[in-house]
């Protein structure tokens, strides 16, 4: 049987609540009314890939060849447009001669596994599973 209308639109706006919480870590709870959580969220996964990037992270790159650099770059996108952002501005090189290298690598991949959790969060709550 095809969709309704409103099932339509109700799909669509699953789809583009869950970009934007993907996007911008906190959007989605602050869109569907959760201030305080979106709020805390907007602030603390982006500080979390900040502090990453100062500890001399690396953003790591699509390697189809090498199966674990190429989950930890899926990780690293995993927090939407911060990492666009240090991107473009040309952070994230790493180096690997620093002590806190692999400090820097968890705490960016780590950011970017949680906001897909927050982006999970947010569908649920959309849905009525929370």
């Amino acid at each position: 049987m095809p969709a309704t209308a409103a099932e339509q639109t109700q799909s669509s706006s699953l789809v583009l609540l869950c970009v934007a919480s993907w996007a911008i870590p906190g959007a989605g709870h602050l869109w569907l009314g959760r201030k305080a959580k979106g709020l805390i969220l907007m602030v603390a996964l982006p500080t979390m890939f900040a502090i990453g990037l100062g500890l001399h992270g690396r953003l790591f790159p699509f390697e189809l060849s090498d199966p674990l650099v190429c989950l930890a770059a899926m990780a690293d996108l995993g927090i939407g447009g911060v990492y666009f952002l240090a991107s473009a501005l040309g952070l994230g090189s790493g180096d690997v001669r620093a002590v806190t290298y692999e400090y820097g690598n968890a705490f960016l991949i780590v950011a970017g596994l949680l906001n897909l959790l927050v982006v999970i969060d947010a569908f649920d709550i959309a849905v009525g599973r929370k």
